[in-house]
């Protein structure tokens, strides 16, 4: 009768699985972690002619960030509503908060002025549903200073949403509601005369 003999081969010197997957992880963290500080620059659209978002850059004699021409830059009176936190009119941005506070946000962002919510079906009309964007384009508070868009879709007898054409009217709706009650929050900060 033959015996099998096994003879041990040479050691393996290299990494067992798991030391090469925590290996692997540790080097994906660390590389994730050295992305963290990057120079990112945010583009939010800006006031163009007519009062229309444009995502272009103001242009100055002096280069970016100089003497802008035609343009009220830091000469607003302390009651003006330009906050000193935000990059646009504080009494747009917290009256557009407002006239949507029923809806779920998606996303606010006060430096650059833009307010988008989420998809939002009204109680009593479960086949349809409303999104809004808004975008603060002045930091005084003027009536062409916020432009709002409103987004609605239908669900079809398949059970899927579809794209339905909004009416333009309920655009100007909520622009004039916001105009409304920014005016109103202003007039409710004003100092008082004695």
């Amino acid at each position: 009768m033959m015996t099998d003999h096994h003879t041990p081969g040479p050691k393996t010197r290299g990494l067992k699985p798991r030391k090469l997957k925590i290996g692997i992880a540790g080097l994906i963290v660390a590389a994730l972690a050295g992305c963290t500080g990057a120079d990112v620059e945010y583009n939010y659209p800006r006031s163009g002619p007519g009062g229309v978002p444009t995502y272009e850059k103001q242009e100055s004699i002096f280069g970016e960030g100089g003497l802008t021409l035609f343009e009220n830059q830091g000469t607003a009176a302390p009651s003006s509503g330009e906050g000193g936190g935000i990059g646009v009119n504080s009494f747009l941005w917290r009256a557009s908060l407002d006239t949507v506070s029923f809806m779920p946000l998606q996303s606010a962002d006060p430096f650059g002025g833009v307010i988008i919510t989420d998809w939002y079906a009204p109680p009593d009309a479960v086949k349809e549903r409303f999104k809004v964007n808004i975008f603060i384009l002045d930091r005084a508070l003027r009536s062409d200073g916020v432009r709002a868009k409103v987004f609605k879709q239908q669900r079809g007898s398949d059970g899927g949403w579809a794209d339905a054409r909004a009416d333009d009217q309920l655009d100007r709706q909520l622009e004039d509601a916001i105009l409304t009650r920014a005016r109103e929050l202003r007039v409710r900060t004003a100092p008082k005369a004695k």
